[in-house]
């Protein structure tokens, strides 16, 4: 969180000690304690709690702004209030939609056209993935191959091929590929990544587009797949 200074812009000459109780200590030392909950999760807690009470004005909408700026995507969000509506009323729910398709207005909301279809979310494998993804398996006979597709922000956790390596085949939408130690690069429709073995690395969508690719498994003896740290997002939103 960067350092506010909301309450002493909107406060400080009518109650100094509230706006000063405001900028450093709820949002100074509250929010900064990432080590104990993210600013991701209490982005979401602080919008439940905001719904709960009734509360749908400009308070509300800086937390949703702040909940997207700490990764929340659009669909999480919209999840997220509709999941809310079954416990704190349905008409909170109608009175909040509003504040999230104005905080996302600038978001890309549909899925690339994928050559293959879209698929199911990638649930199983969601631990593994920063955002949403969805996943087609083509085949998993002789080479298997998967049709991976990406939301926008969405990344997949740095990862190691064991044995055998991977292909990537670009087929839709815009995203990133990174080795370990080097350089991301921007990936495009009709790009081809080869991924060696042991190669540490990632790959994912853009921040404004959706991204969709192959998989093609290198078959190999005893081969795996090594799940390692997340991309943070100080990672990602460095990417030129």
């Amino acid at each position: 969180m960067k350092k506010q200074d909301a309450g002493r812009k909107g406060l400080g000459d009518l109650a100094p000690k509230f706006a000063q109780l405001n900028d450093d200590v709820l949002f100074g030392e509250v929010w900064s304690r990432e080590d104990k909950l993210s600013a991701r999760d209490r982005s979401i807690i602080t919008i439940t709690a905001l719904m709960t009470k009734g509360i749908f004005d400009n308070s509300l909408k800086y937390h949703i702004s702040n909940a997207k700026n700490h990764g929340v995507t659009k669909t999480e969000m919209v999840e997220i209030i509709t999941h809310l509506a079954f416990y704190v009323g349905w008409p909170n729910a109608w009175a909040v939609f509003p504040l999230v398709r104005e905080v996302y207005a600038d978001d890309i909301t549909e899925p690339c056209d994928s050559l293959f279809g879209l698929g199911e979310p990638n649930v199983n494998f969601a631990k593994y993935f920063t955002g949403q993804s969805y996943l087609k398996m083509l085949t998993t006979k002789g080479v298997a191959v998967a049709n991976v597709t990406f939301e926008p922000k969405c990344r997949n956790n740095w990862h190691i091929h064991h044995k055998g390596g991977q292909i990537l085949l670009c087929t839709d939408g815009e995203g990133w590929y990174q080795e370990y130690g080097k350089s991301a690069q921007k990936l495009h429709p009709g790009d081809v990544v080869y991924i060696a073995p042991e190669v540490k690395h990632w790959h994912g969508a853009s921040a404004d587009d959706w991204f969709t690719h192959l998989a093609v498994e290198i078959p190999a003896e005893n081969a795996s797949n090594e799940w390692c740290e997340a991309v943070t997002d100080e990672e990602y939103n460095s990417l030129k």
